[in-house]
Protein backbone atom coordinates (compact mmCIF):
# COMPACT_ATOMS: atom_id res chain seq x y z
CA UNK A 1 0.00 0.00 0.00
CA UNK A 2 0.97 3.82 -0.85
CA UNK A 3 2.83 5.26 2.01
CA UNK A 4 1.58 8.99 0.01
CA UNK A 5 -1.29 11.00 0.24
CA UNK A 6 -2.86 13.70 -1.62
CA UNK A 7 -4.20 16.35 0.41
CA UNK A 8 -6.71 18.59 -1.61
CA UNK A 9 -7.46 22.46 0.26
CA UNK A 10 -10.25 24.52 -0.12
CA UNK A 11 -10.51 24.03 -3.82
CA UNK A 12 -14.26 25.50 -3.52
CA UNK A 13 -16.69 26.95 -5.92
CA UNK A 14 -15.87 30.46 -4.10
CA UNK A 15 -12.71 31.05 -5.29
CA UNK A 16 -13.67 30.83 -9.16
CA UNK A 17 -14.02 33.48 -10.65
CA UNK A 18 -18.53 33.59 -10.22
CA UNK A 19 -17.24 32.78 -6.38
CA UNK A 20 -17.60 35.43 -3.54
CA UNK A 21 -14.02 35.62 -3.17
CA UNK A 22 -12.22 34.54 -6.40
CA UNK A 23 -8.23 33.64 -6.60
CA UNK A 24 -5.73 35.08 -9.04
CA UNK A 25 -5.13 31.61 -11.55
CA UNK A 26 -7.51 29.45 -9.55
CA UNK A 27 -8.99 27.78 -13.07
CA UNK A 28 -5.01 27.02 -13.96
CA UNK A 29 -4.51 25.45 -10.22
CA UNK A 30 -7.12 23.55 -10.25
CA UNK A 31 -6.69 22.04 -13.61
CA UNK A 32 -3.09 21.41 -12.12
CA UNK A 33 -4.69 19.91 -9.52
CA UNK A 34 -6.83 17.70 -11.22
CA UNK A 35 -3.94 16.32 -13.18
CA UNK A 36 -1.96 15.26 -9.82
CA UNK A 37 -5.64 14.16 -8.42
CA UNK A 38 -5.90 11.90 -11.17
CA UNK A 39 -1.97 10.67 -11.09
CA UNK A 40 -3.17 10.05 -7.24
CA UNK A 41 -5.90 7.84 -7.84
CA UNK A 42 -3.68 5.63 -10.63
CA UNK A 43 -0.55 5.27 -8.59
CA UNK A 44 -3.53 4.28 -5.58
CA UNK A 45 -2.46 7.02 -3.23
CA UNK A 46 -4.53 7.86 -0.35
CA UNK A 47 -6.67 10.97 -1.49
CA UNK A 48 -7.79 13.87 1.26
CA UNK A 49 -10.13 16.19 0.37
CA UNK A 50 -10.33 19.33 2.35
CA UNK A 51 -13.05 22.14 2.79
CA UNK A 52 -13.71 25.24 4.54
CA UNK A 53 -16.64 26.31 5.78
CA UNK A 54 -17.05 29.44 8.44
CA UNK A 55 -19.33 29.18 11.27
CA UNK A 56 -21.65 31.82 10.64
CA UNK A 57 -23.80 32.71 8.21
CA UNK A 58 -22.28 36.45 7.55
CA UNK A 59 -18.90 35.02 6.17
CA UNK A 60 -17.58 37.15 3.44
CA UNK A 61 -17.27 33.20 1.41
CA UNK A 62 -17.46 29.73 2.48
CA UNK A 63 -21.18 30.08 4.20
CA UNK A 64 -22.15 27.23 5.99
CA UNK A 65 -24.24 24.50 3.72
CA UNK A 66 -23.55 27.03 0.71
CA UNK A 67 -22.43 26.35 -3.20
CA UNK A 68 -19.71 28.71 -2.74
CA UNK A 69 -18.69 25.87 -0.30
CA UNK A 70 -18.53 22.88 -2.26
CA UNK A 71 -16.01 21.38 -3.38
CA UNK A 72 -15.43 22.63 -7.30
CA UNK A 73 -16.08 20.19 -9.93
CA UNK A 74 -12.89 19.75 -11.58
CA UNK A 75 -11.88 18.21 -8.30
CA UNK A 76 -15.12 16.44 -7.30
CA UNK A 77 -14.19 13.83 -4.33
CA UNK A 78 -15.23 9.81 -4.89
CA UNK A 79 -16.86 7.88 -2.27
CA UNK A 80 -13.95 6.30 -1.17
CA UNK A 81 -12.14 9.54 -0.41
CA UNK A 82 -12.23 11.34 2.76
CA UNK A 83 -13.36 14.83 2.70
CA UNK A 84 -11.98 17.04 6.20
CA UNK A 85 -14.65 19.59 7.13
CA UNK A 86 -12.44 22.59 8.06
CA UNK A 87 -13.54 25.99 10.33
CA UNK A 88 -9.74 27.24 10.47
CA UNK A 89 -6.78 28.53 8.53
CA UNK A 90 -4.73 24.80 9.29
CA UNK A 91 -6.52 21.98 7.90
CA UNK A 92 -4.95 19.38 10.90
CA UNK A 93 -6.37 22.21 13.18
CA UNK A 94 -9.51 20.30 15.59
CA UNK A 95 -10.10 18.16 12.13
CA UNK A 96 -9.21 14.38 11.62
CA UNK A 97 -7.26 15.18 9.06
CA UNK A 98 -3.48 13.74 11.32
CA UNK A 99 -5.67 10.65 12.24
CA UNK A 100 -6.67 9.58 8.62
CA UNK A 101 -3.23 10.01 7.45
CA UNK A 102 -1.53 8.09 10.56
CA UNK A 103 -4.14 5.29 10.02
CA UNK A 104 -3.35 4.76 6.67
CA UNK A 105 0.24 4.44 7.47
CA UNK A 106 1.41 8.02 5.21
CA UNK A 107 4.87 9.73 5.43
CA UNK A 108 4.83 11.77 2.09
CA UNK A 109 2.07 14.76 1.99
CA UNK A 110 1.09 16.19 -1.42
CA UNK A 111 -0.35 19.68 -0.78
CA UNK A 112 -2.86 21.57 -3.65
CA UNK A 113 -5.00 23.94 -3.39
CA UNK A 114 -5.66 27.41 -1.35
CA UNK A 115 -4.89 30.24 -0.49
CA UNK A 116 -0.73 30.06 -0.67
CA UNK A 117 -0.36 32.49 1.86
CA UNK A 118 -3.04 30.97 4.18
CA UNK A 119 -4.09 27.14 4.11
CA UNK A 120 -1.65 25.88 2.04
CA UNK A 121 1.12 27.66 3.76
CA UNK A 122 -0.53 26.81 7.66
CA UNK A 123 -1.04 22.95 6.47
CA UNK A 124 2.59 22.31 4.70
CA UNK A 125 4.14 24.13 7.92
CA UNK A 126 2.11 21.60 10.44
CA UNK A 127 2.38 19.13 8.00
CA UNK A 128 6.48 18.96 7.88
CA UNK A 129 6.37 19.47 11.87
CA UNK A 130 3.96 16.43 12.29
CA UNK A 131 7.30 14.59 10.68
CA UNK A 132 5.36 13.95 6.71
CA UNK A 133 7.61 14.30 4.21
CA UNK A 134 5.98 17.40 2.58
CA UNK A 135 5.37 18.19 -0.94
CA UNK A 136 3.69 21.83 -2.42
CA UNK A 137 2.90 21.83 -6.08
CA UNK A 138 2.93 25.41 -7.19
CA UNK A 139 1.15 26.04 -9.66
CA UNK A 140 -1.71 23.73 -8.49
CA UNK A 141 -2.22 26.65 -5.82
CA UNK A 142 -3.65 30.17 -6.04
CA UNK A 143 -4.07 33.38 -4.06
CA UNK A 144 -5.03 37.07 -4.17
CA UNK A 145 -4.00 40.41 -4.11
CA UNK A 146 -2.96 41.37 -0.57
CA UNK A 147 -2.51 44.54 1.06
CA UNK A 148 -0.25 45.54 4.08
CA UNK A 149 0.97 48.80 5.33
CA UNK A 150 -0.90 50.56 2.24
CA UNK A 151 1.02 48.59 0.13
CA UNK A 152 -0.62 46.52 -2.73
CA UNK A 153 1.22 43.29 -2.87
CA UNK A 154 0.15 41.03 -6.65
CA UNK A 155 -0.96 37.93 -6.26
CA UNK A 156 1.93 36.26 -8.12
CA UNK A 157 4.50 38.33 -5.84
CA UNK A 158 2.52 36.63 -2.57
CA UNK A 159 1.99 33.68 -3.97
CA UNK A 160 6.33 33.76 -5.21
CA UNK A 161 7.08 34.78 -1.66
CA UNK A 162 5.12 32.02 0.02
CA UNK A 163 6.47 29.27 -2.21
CA UNK A 164 10.01 30.26 -1.35
CA UNK A 165 9.47 30.29 2.33
CA UNK A 166 7.94 26.75 2.32
CA UNK A 167 10.68 25.91 -0.18
CA UNK A 168 13.54 26.91 2.44
CA UNK A 169 12.91 24.85 4.99
CA UNK A 170 9.23 22.79 5.37
CA UNK A 171 8.83 21.77 1.53
CA UNK A 172 9.47 20.28 -1.57
CA UNK A 173 7.96 22.83 -3.99
CA UNK A 174 7.83 21.68 -7.70
CA UNK A 175 5.76 22.27 -10.65
CA UNK A 176 2.93 20.14 -11.94
CA UNK A 177 5.09 18.59 -14.83
CA UNK A 178 8.03 17.84 -12.22
CA UNK A 179 5.73 16.12 -9.59
CA UNK A 180 3.83 14.11 -12.14
CA UNK A 181 7.71 13.34 -13.66
CA UNK A 182 8.76 12.18 -10.37
CA UNK A 183 5.75 10.81 -9.12
CA UNK A 184 6.07 6.44 -9.00
CA UNK A 185 3.24 5.23 -11.25
CA UNK A 186 1.79 8.29 -12.48
CA UNK A 187 2.46 7.95 -16.14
Amino acid sequence: MSKRALVLIDIQNDYFEAGKWPLHGMEAAADNAARVLAAARKAGDKVVHVRHEFQSDDAPFFTPASEGARIHASVQPRVDEAVVLKHQVNAFLDTELKALLDEAGIEQVTLVGAMSHMCIDAAARASSDFGYTTTVVHDACATRDQEFDGQSIAATQVHAAYMAALAFAYASVVSTTQYLASTPDSN
